[in-house]
């Protein structure tokens, strides 16, 4: 790579990032991961970001991105066992991956097992012959290392690399110590990948990467949502600090869903690498003969739907407000309930010349669920109760389905039940008024940021009578 070429001002942070302390980045092993692949780490092939042959450098960007991977806890373990990096085509993904794969295997101990992952076994082996090609370019490892046909040897610790593709049911009873999954938006199950991770609860610190580009949302064949998106909508709850785990890191660069496609500038904020690693000539060509859903997803690394997004991107963002509504104050409870898999809500809006909504509570399955998993309905209703004593509760406004019994004995108590209907044209008209206000600035809220992934999970359906909410997917784990 070009030694003078670091990556453009704007390519650090990413357009998601999960949170890392600066004192776990502090004590972790970073310095010595970039180390390990600018001194191992060659380019295997000529392109516009070099020559073959010639040493890696990495960039900024890119060493910022491997100093938060491997942060160490207090307790000198590494904070992150498993990790989805996303960033568009041709920005030295497969560079990256063979690096990290190559680091391990040389400097990771004695009886290491790495592997290179992905759907099919042609994917898995890009990575793999990028370390191949290195090892036989540089006179130290070919000494070091047996290069075979699907794997590569170290005699002298027992370590080895290895191919691995998605035919999951003959991987079991593996061993991991690292694994690098190339492309996971191309897997059709979850199955390598639930291997993957499991195979390494034996070994101290193991790390599972899958470094990809953005893909379909669901399956064809289940209509379910792929192992990659589900993995992409829990990081990005956690870069919005919804919830908390730090044994997993979220890295994705691309761009904001409303950036124009066309325009130079949004090329350049979702490739860390573009005028460095990526020719801006080949995207101004390519914009010009790609489908437009096409140059999205691999160009801009967006998740495109055939569905209209309910608001642009920042629209919502711009009216937060961090109050809170008093004691006393005159509001309606909005409730909307379910039983198993999909989310129930209570929220709070005052009644005022500019409304705010202030989230009361979410109960959401977690993704680890029991499978008999139900909402706690006695909590929920302890909380619609507290709500009524906190404030003036003019109505409890909510669609009753599966909730009747409930709704019923509340509304026997005394409580203003008012039943909503989300079907219809009814519908329709409350989607439009909400549309308008958002639009024009004319609420506010407190910024919640489960509230705020449901808002941009929403996509709008045509009805017979006008547009209303809908999910993507019927089958989405992406709750509205």
């Amino acid at each position: 790579m070009n030694e003078g070429l670091k990556g453009h001002k704007d390519s650090w942070p990413p357009l998601y990032l999960s949170p890392v302390p600066q004192e776990d980045i502090d004590r972790g092993d970073g310095a010595l991961v970039c180390e390990s692949i600018e001194t191992l780490c060659t380019i295997t092939k000529d392109g516009f970001a070099g020559k073959s042959g010639d040493p890696i450098v990495l960039r900024d960007w890119q060493k910022k991105l491997i100093f938060h991977l491997f942060a160490r806890r207090a307790d000198g373990r590494l904070r992150h066992r498993t990790a989805l990096i996303g960033m568009p085509r041709k920005n030295a993904k497969s560079a990256l991956g063979s690096g990290l794969a190559l680091d391990e295997l040389i400097f990771g101990g004695k009886g290491v097992d790495v592997f290179t992952a992905a759907a099919e076994k042609e994917q898995a082996r890009i990575v793999f012959d990028e370390v191949k090609a290195m090892v036989k370019g540089s006179p130290d490892l070919a000494d070091l290392a047996e290069p075979l046909k699907d794997t590569i040897y170290i005699p002298s610790t027992n370590s080895k690399l290895t191919v691995l593709s998605a035919e999951a049911y003959s991987k079991e009873g593996l061993n991991i110590k690292r694994a690098i999954v190339d492309e996971l938006h191309a897997h059709q199950s979850d199955d390598l990948c639930n291997v993957l991770t499991l195979g390494s609860a034996a070994r101290l610190d193991p790390l599972v990467v899958a470094i990809t580009t953005a893909g379909v949302k669901t399956y064809k064949a289940t209509g379910g949502e792929t192992i990659c998106y589900q993995l992409y909508e829990y990081g990005r709850r956690l870069a919005s600090g919804e919830i908390e785990d730090p044994s997993f890191f979220f890295a994705w660069w691309g761009a904001p869903q409303d950036a124009d496609y066309r325009d130079p500038e949004t090329w350049r904020l979702a490739n860390p690498g573009f005028g460095d690693l990526v020719d801006p000539d080949d995207f101004a060509s390519a914009v010009r003969r790609t489908k437009e859903s096409e140059f999205r997803t691999k160009r801009l690394n967006q998740w495109v739907s055939s569905f209209e997004r309910w608001f642009p991107a920042g629209v919502w963002e711009q009216l937060v407000d961090a109050k809170q509504i008093e004691r006393g104050a005159r509001v309606i409870l909005g409730f909307d309930g379910s039983r198993t898999g999909d989310a129930t809500a209570l929220v709070a809006v005052s009644i005022e010349e500019i409304p705010h909504i202030q989230v009361v509570g979410v109960w959401e399955r977690p993704i680890d669920a029991d499978p008999t998993y139900q909402v706690p309905s006695a909590e929920v209703l302890k909380a619609i109760r507290e709500q009524c004593a906190f404030w003036n509760v003019v109505e409890v406004a909510c669609d009753i389905y599966l909730w009747q019994t409930e709704m019923q004995e509340l509304l026997l108590e005394g409580y203003p039940i008012v039943q909503i209907n989300q079907s219809g044209s009814p519908m329709v008209e409350a989607t439009q008024r909400f549309f308008e206000a958002v639009m024009t600035g004319m609420l506010t809220h407190d910024g919640d940021p489960v509230m705020t992934r449901h808002i941009e999970n929403a996509v709008l359906k045509q009805a017979s009578a006008g547009k209303k909410l809908s999910k993507d997917n019927p089958n989405s784990m992406s709750k509205i």
